[in-house]
């Protein structure tokens, strides 16, 4: 029986605001972990309190790699994120240490472990003519146009998920297949590391909802609109970037445009992050390897502990570890 001698690697997981960091940071001072960050806000520089980025005290005492690595003008893609995390993971792994994967950007987990599928490039004259038709039509009408075409691509994105309807139709239209046709046929390349995947799962979505809400009206507290504010007076930035798209950031952008009241932005950015957590939940529950955690059980940092070091234990891992501070 051969034994599988890839070196470890750890995915943590979770919706938004399910504690995912503090864990990751907790666990860390136990184990000979290297913090890379899964976040596809995270890598932009100047958004820091929108997107929940830790402080730089935090970012201090407990690295994250993949932090702060785009200005938001420049797009960042799945496979931006592939070609940034497999060399640092290289790294860690060379230095004797774990790295932890640590974030909800379920794709880009995707991209690493399974490699990419051959998706044509964006066709700027395609997307124009699909936003002008979505215009006249609505968001809505173009995805029960996708549900016809791809009925599993269109199960898994929201009606008003412009981005993701509009780049599945353009699929459509540049190649006669559709997304998910495409993505079966993805590169499953031999991934070079054997991973443990934890996930936080909140059995009480309510409790998940309260912190949403609570961390989101912190935010403002913190000069959130302040921060967008600093961002639109820069220039060069407009609302179809994708950093500007990001959670809050597209709806602080449009009320910053006059479009809706205090109350109504406040309401709108928590809601949109509650679908966010739901996306990121059902994403999470169809992955079968990963081991679930309930964040709201205040043994969680003892039981993940314990999973941690079963996995490095079985390979020796844990000569490495770091001495807890005192």
């Amino acid at each position: 029986m051969s034994v599988d001698q890839r070196p470890l690697a750890i995915f943590l997981m979770g919706p938004t605001a399910s504690g995912k960091t503090a864990l990751a940071c907790t666990l860390s001072e136990r184990f000979p972990l290297d913090l890379v960050s899964v976040d596809s806000a995270l890598v932009y520089r100047g958004m820091d309190i929108g997107t929940a980025k830790p402080d730089p005290a935090t970012l201090a005492r407990y690295p994250h790699a993949l932090v702060d690595i785009r200005d938001p003008s420049q797009p960042y893609s799945a496979a931006d994120f592939r070609t940034d995390a497999v060399p640092v993971m290289q790294q860690i792994s060379a230095r004797g240490r774990v790295p932890l994967l640590v974030g909800g950007t379920g794709l880009y987990f995707r991209a690493l472990q399974q490699g990419l599928s051959d998706l044509p490039e964006a066709d700027p004259a395609t997307r124009a003519r699909l936003a002008d038709e979505a215009g006249r039509l609505g968001w809505p009408a173009m995805h029960a146009m996708l549900a016809r075409l791809d009925p599993a691509t269109a199960q898994r994105i929201g009606c008003n998920d412009a981005q993701r309807v509009q780049r599945a139709l353009e699929v459509i239209e540049l190649t006669g297949r559709t997304l998910s046709e495409l993505q079966l046929g993805r590169n499953h390349a031999h991934f070079p590391w054997r991973v443990l995947k934890l996930a936080l799962l909140p059995a009480d979505r309510h409790l998940l909802h309260e912190r949403i809400a609570h961390r989101f009206d912190a935010m403002l507290e913190a000069g959130f609109l302040d921060e967008v504010r600093a961002l639109r007076a820069r220039g060069d930035l407009h609302a179809d970037l994708p950093a500007i798209r990001a959670v809050g950031y597209r709806q602080a952008w449009e009320h910053l445009d006059g479009d809706s009241t205090p109350a109504e932005f406040r309401d709108r950015s928590i809601f949109a992050t509650r679908q966010l957590a739901k996306r990121q939940i059902t994403w999470l529950r169809s992955d079968v390897g990963a081991r679930l955690f309930e964040p709201d059980r205040p043994d969680l940092p003892a039981r993940a502990a314990d999973a941690v070091q079963l996995f490095l234990g079985e390979s020796g891992g844990l000569q490495h570890a770091k001495p807890s501070p005192a």
